[in-house]
């Protein structure tokens, strides 16, 4: 790939993620964790981020074990609501070409003798039945492992429809894959499940990911937060299966983990009576 296209294709997105939680009456206090800042990576460099509170809160950062920066806060005064604005600015670059991929005896070799085993075996959230996999394993038989990531995406995306409302949060990929519907989680789920199973460690990736794929600079896009996976194969490698495609400049990485619970967005805990769902919206910008 030339410079110049290069330089075409890199972009440039202001995102802002609004998180309003409302109580049915006023919480007496609460403890918080947000995920929401992009980190900067070698096809990603997070330019400006910043996460503000309303009520004003003193925040502090850190950084957790998966390598997710986290944003924390408390609230030890009654509050009627919550709201948390991350605003980042990132530039995105397109992915460089996959690495050669390795034997499937080398991937074995190295899950077993590095921290990919980390992301080899199955969690509460991406445990399937054993013939699933047996199912999935039949239909790779004699591919490499992109070649593999590639089948089972569209396995999963052929039986998981794509319907917001299906599932929640809680949802496994085993109801998932019973339902055949879900959103961007649930299919990042169930692929994971599937490609664990065969022996490819993998990842859940959760960010967010421009809905135009050719959008007008400077006009304000309303979109969500997006989740994917990254499965290794000589390096990591990143797939989105719910739109069937590698995970480019239109993808912006928050963070990893073993599934949806190790980067959750918004969690934490408070004194109080239980309110409803929270009100989120997403906002992106093409700035450059």
């Amino acid at each position: 790939m030339t410079t110049q296209t290069m330089t075409q294709a890199t972009r440039r997105l202001r995102i802002r993620h609004l998180t309003r939680v409302a109580y049915a009456q006023a919480a007496v206090s609460s403890h918080n964790e947000v995920r929401m800042t992009p980190l900067t990576l070698p096809g990603q460099t997070t330019l400006d981020a910043r996460v503000t509170v309303s009520p004003t809160a003193t925040t502090w950062s850190y950084w957790d074990y998966w390598g997710t920066q986290v944003t924390g806060f408390d609230l030890m005064d009654p509050h009627a609501d919550l709201t948390i604005t991350a605003s980042s600015l990132v530039e995105t670059h397109p992915p460089g070409p996959l690495p050669e991929p390795p034997g499937w005896a080398a991937v074995a070799e190295h899950t077993a003798n590095s921290r990919l085993s980390e992301f080899a075996d199955a969690t509460t959230r991406t445990t399937v039945p054993a013939g699933l996999v047996e199912t999935a394993r039949d239909a790779v038989a004699g591919l490499d492992p992109h070649e593999t990531a590639v089948a089972v995406s569209a396995l999963v995306a052929d039986r998981v429809s794509y319907l917001p409302g299906t599932t929640g949060v809680t949802t496994s990929a085993a109801e998932a894959w019973d339902l055949g519907a879900g959103v961007c989680q649930d299919i990042a789920h169930v692929t994971i499940a599937l490609l664990r199973g065969l022996g490819l460690p993998t990842r859940y990736v959760s960010g967010y990911l421009h809905p135009e794929r050719e959008a007008e600079l400077h006009r304000p896009v309303a979109g969500q937060s997006h989740a994917w996976v990254e499965y290794w194969a000589g390096d990591w490698c990143g797939y989105d299966p719910t739109n069937r495609t590698r995970a480019d400049e239109h993808h912006v990485v928050v963070g990893r983990g073993r599934d949806y619970d190790d980067v959750t967005p918004h969690k934490g805990v408070y004194r109080g009576v239980a309110g409803g769902p929270p009100e989120v919206t997403v906002e992106f910008t093409r700035v450059a």
